[in-house]
């Protein structure tokens, strides 16, 4: 395996720990860094949705192989709309060999095909 990216980072500050001179994050160019096995090319996407009729424009994400994570905060008071919410996403996952699943209180996630979600909560040591 190559240089890591905190070891080409901190390559000329470990002479001089103590140094009041800092790396600018927003300026590095990172696209040399590649993740081990490759990139996907799939992304996660975040949607708000304020009412049913929301869900046609980010529902496309999860067709074009996007990780969607839905936040229904402002629909979850309207037991109608999370009906169809509910059961309009669950079709979106059942075409395209997805998976969809709730993360918290008023977010669910989507996932396309190939891509389950593990049910299990992790959990720290305490």
């Amino acid at each position: 395996m190559g240089k890591g990216l905190f070891s080409k980072i901190g390559a000329d500050r470990r002479a001089d720990a103590d140094s009041d001179k800092f790396i600018d994050l927003g300026e590095m160019d990172l696209s040399e860094f590649e993740l081990e096995g490759g990139s996907s090319g799939a992304q996660v996407k975040v949607a708000e949705i304020h009412r049913f009729e929301d869900l046609a424009n980010v529902t496309t994400e999860v067709y074009k192989g996007n990780i969607l994570v839905v936040d229904f905060g402002a629909i979850s008071s309207d037991d109608t709309a999370m009906r169809r919410m509910s059961s309009e996403l669950k079709a979106v996952a059942r075409d395209v060999k997805g998976d969809v699943a709730g993360i918290a209180k008023n977010m669910l996630v989507v996932t396309p095909g190939g891509m389950g979600i593990d049910r299990k909560v992790l959990r720290g040591p305490f």
